[in-house]
Formats: C-alpha cells, structure tokens, sequence
C-alpha cells in the first residue's frame, strides 16, 4: 500500500532540489525567458554537482534518476521509494523555481529517463553519465507516436538513421539524443525502437530552433537524421522485434516520464498557489478551511476549488511514481496523473492571472510566466485528449483499434 508520507532520504533530496529551485533558477527566471535560446551559463555549476551526486549516490536532482528500481522485491507488504519517486519530487521542486530552466539541466534530459527505462545492464553503465534528449515527433505527427517515419537501417557493425524530428526539448545542447525509429516498416508499430544518438554523430544536424510560448530557457531543436552513423550497439534494449509485444516495449519509457511531466505541472502551479495566497491575504481576502467556500470571498472560494485540484494532481502523480518503483504496471495511473496535473496547470496558472488583476497580466511578478510555461506540460509526453484516450481504453477494456 502507498504511504503518502515521504520517507527521509527523499526529504533530504527534495529539500536540496528547492534549495536549487530557490537559489539559482528564481532569481534568473525572468532574465532566460527574455533572452529566448541564451544558454544558461550560470546552470555550469550544476553539471558537477549533479556528477558528484550521481557518483555518492545520493538521489539525483532530475530525470535520469527515474526507471528502474532494485528495492523492490518480492514482498507484497515491501513499500519501496527508489528513483521514479525521487526524480519526481526533484522534477516537482526545480519545477516550482524554473520549468524552462529544469528543462535544460546539465545532464538531467527526458532522454536519460528514456534509457533507464529500457536500457539493458550494460548500455546504462556506458550511457549513465550522458545528457539526452528525446526525439519522438515528426513533421507528419504529433500525439500518434506509432507513425515514426524516420528509419533505421543495419549496415554492417552500424545503424543508419534518416529522418526529422521536430519539438526535440535541449536538442541542440544535449550531448546525446534518444530517437525513435522504425527498423522495419512493414511491421508497423512493433518495429519502432529507440536509438542513443551521440550529438556529434555524422549526419545528424540542427536544422532550427523553434521560438516558443513558454519554456524560453529550454531550447526546442528541430533535428535532421541524414544517413546518421551509430554504433549497431546503440539500439535501447533488445534489436529483435517482437510481434506479439508490439509496441510496449518503448512505450514503457512513457510509463516513468509521464509521472515526471506530471510532476512538473503540480510544481509550476504550486508555485502560482503560493503567490496568488500572498496577493489575496495583502488585499484582505481571507481563506478558511473551516467556513463552507460557498460562504466566503469569491476569490477564497475559486482558491480552494484550485487547491483542491492542485492536491488532487499531485496525490495521482505520486501513485504513478510509487507504483513504477514497486514494479507494478502504471500505464493507466501514468496517463491519470498527467493529464490531470496538465489541465490543472493550466487552470491554476491562468486563473492565478486573473484573480491577480494587473499584476497578473504584467511582467512585475511571475505569474503570467508561469500561464505561459503551463500550456506545454498539457501538450508534450502526450496530450491532453490522448491521455483521456488512453484512460478510457485501459477502463472499458479497449484496444488501440476499438476505440480511436
């Protein structure tokens, strides 16, 4: 059973993760989104610290700490709380200072999660200590992750990679990219795998960088695969196609960054909670958690409805996380936190704004930051109405081809 109250070790991370998220990414916050693609240099210091981390051991600050996890055995009484819990509190904290920043932390890409996900033993010791990014989305598709066009071809000791990715978060600065590709076309879905591209692998190049509503601190590159070269050993988890499996075994990468992505949403709105509470109590609005919100400021009350969903939000991201860590199937649970954690982003930020008034909608505070930065943790891992798709298969029993 989950216990909602969060163990030592994970305090003690999640508090440095703040620190963090206080510290270095709030005071910096509004210059990055001004100066669109700068490269946050004062984010250096925390290539080495994350290092230094990952070499203790002690819990990583973002996503490369999610995947897999060993404490949990076979003890169905066992509660264990190992990486994806960790990644997530940290994800939810840095996320509280900065998304865009968090997004474009040295060494911390969506990509390091996809390969502790799916890495075998061997490739997460060679790859453990890169900066990845993820490629997914292609010019001809967004949400349907089954129509990857771009191919991958065995010649010899070597992949060969041709295709475009679009909307690929710290494309340009990563040092690796997780791309999904089909190795055989006729066999449709269950053909896609996953590829660890060395950023400075021949043929692969940045064709543009994308300008953004929100995220302006995270670079969003727009990458081309031609004729791209990578070792035959590259290939995330086995080569062999499994028919019959189909496509689970690379959708289980969605299964740990949704929760993470989720994670992100409940700090950006947390954040909006804070400072809308700050701006009513200094206006004369009390708030009052023993009094019916029906009986209250009209603001208190639009307060507590967004509260509620905030802690909604953030209960269901927690149970996506533990589950993956006591290795218990979460696919279901995954798709609830995000897409609930996704529109509540948005509602709570956007809400913030107006309740705010003018300083809302002005540059003087962050929250109107804050309601533009939210819109993309609705769409990216999966959108909003995918998501709802994916619940309403997995409750009525549906397949993929029954309910579209």
């Amino acid at each position: 059973m989950i216990n909602l109250e969060l163990p030592k070790k994970l305090k003690a991370s999640a508090n440095q993760a703040h620190q963090v998220a206080s510290q270095i990414f709030r005071p910096i916050s509004r210059k990055y989104d001004l100066a669109e693609h700068a490269y946050p240099v004062e984010l250096d210091t925390m290539a080495a610290m994350v290092e230094g981390l990952a070499d203790s051991g002690t819990q990583k600050i973002g996503g490369a700490a999610g995947g897999r996890n060993d404490e949990a055995g076979t003890d169905l009484l066992a509660n264990a709380n190992g990486g994806n819990m960790s990644a997530l509190l940290n994800a939810l904290e840095t996320s509280w200072g900065d998304v865009g920043l968090m997004l474009t932390i040295p060494y911390q890409g969506l990509g390091n999660a996809a390969i502790a996900a799916v890495a075998t033993d061997e490739q997460l010791e060679r790859f453990g200590k890169v900066w990845a990014a993820m490629a997914i989305t292609e010019p001809s598709f967004g949400s349907d992750s089954a129509a990857v066009t771009t191919t991958a071809v065995l010649d010899g000791d070597e992949w060969v990679l041709n295709g475009e990715k679009i909307f690929v978060t710290c494309g340009e600065r990563a040092t690796h990219i997780v791309v999904w590709a089909s190795v055989d076309k006729k066999l449709g879905r269950a053909a896609i795998k996953s590829f660890v591209v060395p950023r400075d692998a021949p043929g692969l190049s940045v064709a543009r960088l994308e300008h953004k509503l929100g995220i302006k601190a995270s670079d969003t590159a727009v990458l081309l695969l031609q004729d791209c070269r990578i070792p035959a050993d590259n290939i995330l988890g086995s080569p062999e196609v499994n028919v019959e499996k189909g496509f689970a075994g690379v959708m289980q990468t969605f299964d740990n960054t949704r929760p993470l992505v989720a994670a992100m949403a409940v700090g950006v709105a947390r954040a909006a909670l804070e400072e809308l509470r700050t701006i009513l109590t200094e206006a004369g609005v009390e708030i009052s958690y023993d009094t019916p919100a029906i009986n209250q400021h009209a603001a208190a009350a639009e307060f507590l409805r967004l509260e509620a969903d905030y802690e909604s939000a953030y209960l269901l991201s927690l149970r996506a996380a533990w589950m993956a860590d006591n290795k218990k199937p979460n696919s279901l649970e995954a798709s609830m936190s995000k897409a609930k954690a996704g529109r509540t982003g948005t509602d709570v930020t956007l809400k913030a704004v107006e309740l705010a008034g003018t300083l809302g909608y002005s540059q003087r505070l962050l929250l109107e930051k804050w309601g533009r930065d939210s819109k993309i943790l609705d769409i990216f891992e999966g959108t909003q109405q995918i998501q709802q798709l994916i619940v309403a298969r997995r409750v009525l029993g549906k397949s993929s081809a029954e309910l579209k």
